[in-house]
């Protein structure tokens, strides 16, 4: 399994948002210049992400995007789900594992199948929360070694 620059690129930007967040709605700008994504594809990913009501678009001066759940709420499993669509290392398993011309004769099937609820616990089991933990405290370490004294 390959995550691609939606999964990446999506969480990433949702962090970003979980992070600077403080009731106010956070501009699209402000999240690609940051995080180095293009605004528009940032805005296909936003229209997915709140399309599946992860987050919320907000009009006006003060307009942007907020998270319409908390971060403790949010996993990186759905947010995969959401931008990649299934979790599985290869097409027998999870949701179609009737479509495998090879269906009960393959003895690899089992490892396929083991690897993917691994994969899916490891994702379910992080939040968004969690992940916003670490952006902050590397955030403040990149930040120490910049003080200026006079």
């Amino acid at each position: 399994m390959k995550i691609s620059t939606q999964g990446r690129y999506g969480l990433r930007a949702l962090v970003d948002l979980a992070e600077h967040e403080e009731k106010n709605a956070i501009p699209l700008r402000e999240i690609s210049r940051r995080q180095d994504i293009s605004e528009r594809y940032l805005e296909q990913l936003f229209a997915k992400l709140r399309k599946a009501g992860i987050i919320e678009s907000v009009r006006g001066a003060y307009g942007g995007y907020k998270l319409k759940k908390e971060p403790e709420e949010i996993t990186v499993g759905d947010v995969l789900r959401i931008l990649e669509g299934y979790i599985v290392p290869v097409y027998c398993t999870g949701k179609a594992p009737e479509s495998c011309k090879m269906q009960g004769d393959c003895v690899t099937h089992e490892v396929w199948e083991e690897l993917r609820k691994k994969v899916v616990e490891v994702v379910d089991s992080i939040t968004l929360a969690d992940l916003k933990k670490k952006a902050v405290k590397l955030h403040n370490q990149h930040n120490e070694g910049n003080m200026y004294y006079i």
